[in-house]
This record gives C-alpha cells, sequence and structure tokens, in this order.
C-alpha cells in the first residue's frame, strides 16, 4: 500500500494508510506521527530560487497535499508557510495564480497563528490570498480581502509606507477588475501622486500606477486622457526596464487596446502584433498574459473586419484557456464572449446565441452582475436576440445593461448612450407595408 511511482521518482500512498496517518492522535509535540518529518523533508526539497519546472511539478503535488492536510491543532511553523509561499510562487510565474488558493490559505493561517494577525508578513500573506481570489474571478472573496489589508497597512505602517501604497494599489485595481470605476479612478489617482511624490517620477512602482490609472481612464471611456497617459508610461519602461520585460509588453498591449478603442486599427494593429510575438518569445505561448494578447488581437482584426483570422485566433485561445484556466475563468469567459461576437458579426446567430447565454449565466454566477465582462455579455446576447428577430427577449437585458451603465459610468457615458440607443431601436414596433 506504499510503493515507489513507476520512474521511481515519488512515493505513491494508498489513500486508506493517509487516512489512518491523519487522525492518529497527536503526539508530546503536538505533532501527530510523520506529520513534523514530512513538514522537513518538504522544507529541504522546496528552494525559493529554484526554477526547474520538471522538479517543481514533481514537488508540487506534495506540498499542496502537505497544506490541505494540516490538522487543525497542528503547532505552526513560519519555515513551512513559506515552503508554501515558495510553491505559490513558482505557480505565480507560471502565470497560474488562480491556482495557489490553497497554499496562500495555508500559509496565511501558519502566519496568523504564528506571527498575529498584523506581523507584516502575515499582511503580505493576506494581500497575496487576495490576489488568488481575484485572479480565479471571486471578487466577493478578493475586495474585502483588500480592504481589511489596507486598513491595517495605514494603521500599523502609516499612508505612505511603500507596502501601504502597493495595497492602496491592489485594491484600487480589484474595484476596476468589478466594474467600480468611481472608486477605482480616484484610489488610483491618491495611489500616483503619493508614489510620485515618495518614490519618484520613474520608480517601477510609479510606472506600473500611471499604466493602472491610464487603464482606469480607458475603462470609463476618457481616451482624451488614457492614450497620453499609457505613451508616456511605455517610453519610460522601455528605457528603465528593457523593450521586452514584461511590464514593458503589459503597456505596449495597453496601448495598443487604447488605439483600438479610439478606432485607430492602423496603430493598434502592428503594436497588438508586437506585443504578441514578444509575449510568446518571452512568456511561452500558454502564458495567460501571451492569451490575452492573442485574445485582444483577434478583438483587433475583428474590428478591422477580418472575422476569419478573428475567429481562428478566437478558437485557439479558447481552448488553451479552457485547458489551463479552466471553464469558468475570467479569461474563458471574455474569449468566450468575443468569440460569440465574431461568430454573430459572420451571420452565425445561432452559434453566437448559444455561446452568448452560457457566458452571460456563468459571468453571473462567477463574476456578478456588475462586472464589465458580465455587462459585455448581456449587450452581445441583446444584439444576437436582435439580429435573430427577438427584440422582446432583447429589451429585458437592455434595460438591465442600462441600469448597471448609468449606475457606474454615468448617464453621459458612450456605452450608456449606445445602450439607450439600442433599447430604443428594440422598443420600436415592427413596420407593416
Amino acid at each position: 500500500m506504499i510503493a515507489y511511482s513507476a520512474d521511481r521518482q515519488a512515493i505513491n500512498v494508498h489513500r486508506l494508510v493517509q487516512t489512518v496517518l491523519r487522525h492518529q492522535p497527536a503526539g508530546s509535540d503536538g505533532y501527530p506521527p510523520g506529520r513534523q518529518d514530512a513538514e522537513h523533508l518538504i522544507q529541504r526539497a522546496v528552494s525559493a530560487g529554484n526554477t526547474d519546472t520538471l522538479e517543481w511539478e514533481r514537488l508540487l503535488p506534495h506540498v499542496i497535499g502537505l497544506a490541505e492536510s494540516t490538522p487543525a491543532h497542528s503547532p505552526t511553523s513560519t519555515e513551512t508557510a513559506d515552503t508554501y509561499d515558495a510553491a505559490a510562487q513558482y505557480l505565480h510565474h507560471q502565470g497560474r495564480e488562480a491556482h495557489t488558493i490553497r497554499l496562500r490559505t495555508a500559509a496565511l493561517v501558519q502566519r496568523e497563528q504564528a506571527l498575529g494577525d498584523t506581523h507584516p508578513s502575515t499582511l503580505t500573506s493576506r494581500n497575496n490570498l487576495a490576489s488568488a481570489y481575484e485572479s480565479s474571478g471571486d471578487m466577493k472573496r478578493a475586495i474585502p480581502l483588500y480592504e481589511a489589508t489596507l486598513a491595517q497597512h495605514v494603521e500599523i505602517l502609516g499612508d505612505t509606507h511603500p507596502d501601504t501604497l502597493t495595497s492602496r494599489n491592489n485594491l484600487a485595481y480589484a474595484y476596476w477588475s468589478s466594474g467600480d470605476l468611481k472608486r477605482a479612478i480616484p484610489l488610483y489617482e491618491a495611489t500616483l501622486a503619493q508614489r510620485e511624490e515618495i518614490l519618484g517620477d520613474t520608480h517601477p512602482s510609479t510606472l506600473t500606477s500611471r499604466n493602472n490609472l491610464a487603464s482606469a481612464y480607458r475603462a470609463a471611456g476618457d481616451l482624451r486622457r488614457a492614450i497620453p497617459l499609457y505613451e508616456a508610461t511605455l517610453a519610460q519602461r522601455e528605457e528603465i526596464l528593457g523593450g521586452t520585460h514584461p511590464d514593458t509588453l503589459t503597456c505596449r498591449n495597453n496601448l495598443a487596446s487604447a488605439y483600438w478603442s479610439a478606432g485607430d486599427l492602423q496603430r493598434a494593429i502592428p503594436l497588438f502584433e508586437m506585443a504578441l510575438e514578444q509575449r510568446e518569445r518571452v512568456l511561452g505561448t500558454s502564458h495567460p498574459d501571451t492569451m490575452t494578447g492573442r485574445n485582444n488581437l483577434a478583438s483587433a482584426y475583428f474590428k478591422a473586419g477580418d472575422l476569419e483570422r478573428a475567429i481562428e485566433l478566437l478558437e485557439t485561445v479558447l481552448a488553451q484557456a479552457e485547458q489551463i484556466l479552466g471553464d469558468i475563468h475570467p479569461h474563458s469567459l471574455a474569449t468566450r464572449n468575443n468569440l460569440a461576437s465574431a461568430y454573430l458579426m459572420a451571420g452565425d446567430v445561432e452559434r453566437a446565441i448559444e455561446l452568448l447565454e452560457t457566458v452571460l449565466a456563468q459571468a453571473e454566477q462567477i463574476l456578478g452582475d456588475t462586472h464589465p465582462t458580465t455587462v459585455t455579455s448581456r449587450r452581445n446576447l441583446a444584439d444576437a436576440y436582435q439580429d435573430f428577430g427577438a427584440p422582446a427577449r432583447a429589451i429585458p437585458l437592455l434595460e438591465t445593461a442600462l441600469a448597471r451603465s448609468q449606475q457606474f459610468l454615468g448617464d453621459m457615458h458612450p456605452d450608456t448612450l449606445a445602450i439607450r440607443s439600442k433599447l430604443a431601436q428594440a422598443r420600436q414596433p415592427p413596420t407593416t407595408d
């Protein structure tokens, strides 16, 4: 019931044996039999600086198994927490942040018990867990964690400590991700002003704040402020970090997205193509950022009327996203939504509606009623119903979309005006001869 694996690089233990061992009474040191030895072995095997993918993939099941099987009253260990963090960081650098939740949770529990609720390392663990929830699309858990972490940072480290500024930036990003731009933009503006004053105009964290504020302006439809901010940030990142640094690639992709939003496809498409080629080379073909770049390029092809290339690219991205990130990951939902829009534009209305109905149901359940992906899915499904000759099914969706857009973007935002126009069209009675 205990045996080597086929390659003799791991040991397989029958689940019954595992269960018996886990439920053995603790010894005088508080550890169940074998638990402390297992922790020490994992600590020795794991190295935060290790970049050997093959070795990490062998170790991960053991580290995760250790984290999941921690007895309720087992003694705490900051060394074990460090081990969980090292494994989580490996997953993070692989672009698999959403898969770190179990490890981040275990590390936070260890640090809360060993160091206390407000120790800087505990605050870092809490922030990391919030980031993992955010990456998985669970904003209902991410935002309260970010808010609590920021309040504690302000109280313990002060309002302008670099860690406090990072925490404020992270909360702003969570608000932005959930579609709450009214809270995100002022927080981004405050963080940028503080970072410029304390860290300097060209510090990497300042550049991150500038990029994030530009993204918030773009999401709010304020391209006049977004594009110059992106252009300035990209020039600074190229100069300070280099042309192929991941942050530079992100900024280049974001600037291309802003050009796309402004309808300037002649500048957007070459920039998207350059950013994608560099991401494939630097990050790999299946990294989430690479998939985002591929998705964005497909959207640009779509807007340019090149539906054949757009659909081919989106189908590839969706297959990768489902395989690597999962069926209900926010990236998978956004890609599915974009593919449905391409089907709709190509005249394949039935396939588009089927896909959009699935996306909307999943987005409402996973991301919430007001998330940008949910709002976009609702609008696209309404468009599909209208194209299919079913305006009565489109009207309730457009009414909901209009209310959400007025609430979060304002009555005169371009998206709000566009939805209002579509709703008026849907409400028009059919013409008769």
